[in-house]
């Protein structure tokens, strides 16, 4: 059997949206409530090819916006970072309709490695629409936008 392609998994919401009962405490405390969406790939995906150049968007503004959307309290972390992943992949599959991935960051307005090409390719990307980067760290060093507080994109 062939593999999916990362289109044909964007495309697969099975039973998404879908809001489920959370009941660890630790994670009810962390997170604010015991409501947790699990949105499917294609949300994100409609959100992240929204972001205008000059703008940016962080992966927690997408989470509380959908978590809102679909009367959530929160959206799941994990989902979310393996969905905007996929997107991300999914759009360098295709010829066209591609979506600008490389502005949406992680939290804290840190690039993300796991997207195609890596940090060298976001930065490259946002450099080119006149951002600039700060980093941490000595042995693993991190990218981040600087001030991009003063750039996020509102839904």
């Amino acid at each position: 059997m062939a593999r999916k392609t990362f289109n044909e998994k964007l495309q697969d919401s099975k039973d998404m949206p879908k809001i489920v009962t959370v009941d660890d405490e630790k994670s009810i405390k962390r997170y604010g409530g015991s409501q947790m969406l699990i949105a499917p790939p294609l949300d994100y995906n409609e959100l992240m090819s929204q972001i205008p150049e000059g703008k940016l968007i962080t992966i927690t503004e997408i989470r509380e916006y959908l978590a809102k959307k679909h009367g959530a309290e929160f959206t799941c972390p994990l989902t979310a970072g393996i969905f905007i992943s996929l997107a991300a992949r999914a759009s360098c599959e295709r010829e066209t309709d591609r979506i600008p991935f490389w502005r949406t960051l992680k939290s804290g307005g840190e690039l993300n490695p796991k997207y195609p090409g890596g940090i060298e390719y976001q930065k490259k990307m946002l450099d080119a629409e006149g951002f600039t980067f700060t980093t941490r760290g000595r042995k693993n060093i991190r990218y981040f936008v600087e001030d991009y507080e003063e750039h996020l994109y509102e839904f």
